[in-house]
């Protein structure tokens, strides 16, 4: 899985050539089109806007030596990956705000009725056979809001390392919160005290899975495999809103979630 690049080498000289491994990452979601009417007395209009959430995660990850494909979450049900070949030129997927439905409802099937791979039992396949998984909190990860994102009651949820609730799971924290570490691990030592955070996807880490971070009983950080795969769930959000603007701005930001997305290959 990957790409290799050599470097150092000069004209002939192979023995001497090195060769990195870039890490390269498909990741989907965090995007969303917002549709508002403004009222003026009598009179009333709409507007319409697209608004992406990783652009500063992304292009840290990529400063970070990581090569990333980004797919946003209106472009999945055209553009995912419709085998497990594809698949695997990637080392890892990171799912991030984007619900279940959007992968299992996919424009040849709900306009169509045509018979298509089921974009989830690839993922979980490609964990199996040697893929990382990190999926990342949000209104449409885990259960989500209302419980619409609806993962527990997909295949991935034998894949995932942790323990979804079967409704909504979202933890508002206007006050803020922040998570505080489970167990020592190269993925948050040496960090020292985070940021708050303004919310969460409730989560419990499965049996032999490590949790690293939590608040409050709940699993904030979990690793585990799955398979032949590495698998990782952060229960908060990469970007705002409960990615609050003291996490964007914290030191660490970018060696945090450049170290746990490497950690999946």
């Amino acid at each position: 899985m990957g790409s290799r690049r050599p470097v150092g080498a000069g004209p002939g000289d192979i023995k001497n050539t090195e060769v990195l491994e870039l890490m390269k990452i498909l990741f989907v979601g965090e995007s969303w089109v917002v549709h508002m009417i403004h009222t003026k007395g009598y009179d009333s209009f709409t507007s319409t806007k697209y608004e992406e959430g990783a652009t500063y995660l992304l292009s840290c990850l990529r400063q970070e030596g990581i090569d990333v494909t980004y797919m946003p979450a209106h472009e999945v049900q055209v553009r995912f990956p419709q085998s497990l070949e594809e698949l695997k030129t990637y080392d890892a997927i990171v799912l991030s705000d984007v619900g279940a439905n959007t992968f299992l409802l996919q424009n040849p099937t709900f306009y169509q009725m045509q018979i298509i791979p089921n974009a989830l039992e690839l993922v979980k396949q490609y964990v199996a056979e040697g893929g990382g998984l990190l999926m990342v909190g949000g209104y449409l990860t885990f259960m989500g809001i209302e419980g619409k994102a609806n993962y527990r009651n997909t295949i991935l949820a034998d894949v995932l390392p942790v323990v979804m609730m079967d409704k909504d799971d979202r933890v508002e924290m206007p006050s803020g919160f922040s998570p505080v570490v489970s167990q020592p691990h190269p993925l948050v030592n040496d960090l020292g005290e985070w940021p708050r955070l303004l919310g969460y996807n409730k989560l419990s880490a499965k049996p032999g899975a490590e949790e690293l971070l939590s608040h409050e009983g709940d699993a904030i950080l979990t690793v585990g495999t799955y398979g032949q795969g590495k698998t990782a769930a952060f229960a908060s959000d990469c970007s705002p809103h409960w990615g609050s603007l003291e996490f964007m701005n914290w030191e660490h930001y970018s060696a945090f979630w450049s170290k746990l997305i490497k950690y999946l290959k």
